[in-house]
């Protein structure tokens, strides 16, 4: 993966599980293929934001699940913030479980979210001397709530930061780019012109729920995720590899082996997943490795064989739309 030896494409993605030693290590030993550590940044308010993190599971119909209980159903509304540690702290952590994980061929990845660019390249040069890859987060949802984080939706900022960064790191640079943009592909073009060696689609959706009691769920804006997104993600993910010649590291949406299996099918060639090791730990890793096992080069982007543009769709035999509306028309409404 752009230059990252990987054992398998299913990788552990940056979160509150991977904010700790014993998180990295428990990932690493679930069998993961690459473990991207929780971000950092230089702002002291980015991580006093995560005194206020906050987490709501929501069942299909809607109703907020009691804390602690979730199914595998259900999305994810959260507020988060990033790694409360200091950078030299963070470093020597990183150093044990990048030597933990080298053991079990699982890279272990550093992780930026983006504040100042300038700041980033600094940090990024430190982890480069400690971990085999960095992660830059340019999509982080809560950079449209929150001043401590940027979310980057312009070809030109995009360049721009990546640029900067990718000149003070010289270990294999991931930019992981939103999904709320009028145009993914151009930022993935533009991370790639700028330097990166692969591209991660994409980040979460900003996300809003009244709870109808006079407030709303979580008491703020947040991000919000469910196997519901697969889709979305996977349109950006099949138009980038139809359109780019980048590795792409697919994000957003994977719950199941299927699932991760539809982000390959779609151009990916390799999968990150977070929300199905919160709902039945890192163990879960295992079912999804041994779900892709045997799958090839070939696979990826398979899906897109067949794929026709609009204007290329013949036309089809009957009206696809008359079963959900003929017993409607001959009834008389």
């Amino acid at each position: 993966m752009g230059g990252l030896p990987a054992a398998n494409p299913v990788w552990v993605g940056s979160s509150e599980l991977t904010m700790t030693l014993d998180g990295i290590v428990a990932c690493v030993d679930a069998g993961a293929g690459a473990v991207v550590a929780k971000s950092v940044n230089e702002s002291a308010a980015a991580r006093r934001q995560l005194d206020i993190a906050d987490y709501a599971f929501v069942s299909g119909d809607r109703q907020v699940r009691p804390p602690g209980q979730a199914y595998l159903g259900d999305g994810l509304l959260n507020r988060s913030g990033l790694a409360q540690v200091d950078l030299d702290d963070w470093l020597g952590t990183l150093a044990a479980g990048v030597a933990h994980g080298a053991a079990r061929d699982c890279p272990v990845v550093g992780s930026i979210t983006l504040g100042d660019p300038a700041a980033a390249a600094r940090i990024g040069r430190a982890l480069a001397a400690v971990v085999p890859a960095v992660e830059l987060n340019i999509g982080a949802p809560h950079g449209r709530e929150a001043r401590a984080v940027r979310q980057l939706t312009e070809v030109e900022g995009v360049t721009s930061a990546v640029r900067t960064v990718r000149a003070a790191v010289d270990v294999p640079l991931f930019v992981k780019l939103p999904g709320q943009a009028s145009d993914v592909v151009a930022l993935a073009r533009a991370a790639r012109s700028a330097g990166a060696d692969a591209v991660g689609l994409v980040g979460r959706y900003p996300g809003f729920l009244p709870d109808l009691d006079g407030g709303a769920v979580l008491g703020s804006w947040g991000a919000w995720s469910s196997p519901g997104c697969l889709p979305m993600s996977l349109y950006w993910v099949s138009k980038a590899f139809t359109a780019l010649d980048a590795p792409i590291i697919g994000t957003n949406g994977a719950r199941t082996a299927t699932d991760v299996l539809r982000f390959l099918a779609s151009g990916a060639r390799a999968v990150e997943v977070v929300t199905a090791l919160w709902i039945g730990g890192p163990a879960v890793l295992r079912e999804l490795v041994d779900g892709v096992s045997g799958v090839g080069d070939d696979f990826v982007g398979s899906a897109l064989a067949g794929t026709r543009e609009y204007a290329d769709v013949p036309a089809l035999p009957s009206p696809a739309w008359l079963p959900y509306t003929a017993r409607w028309m001959s009834s008389g409404r």
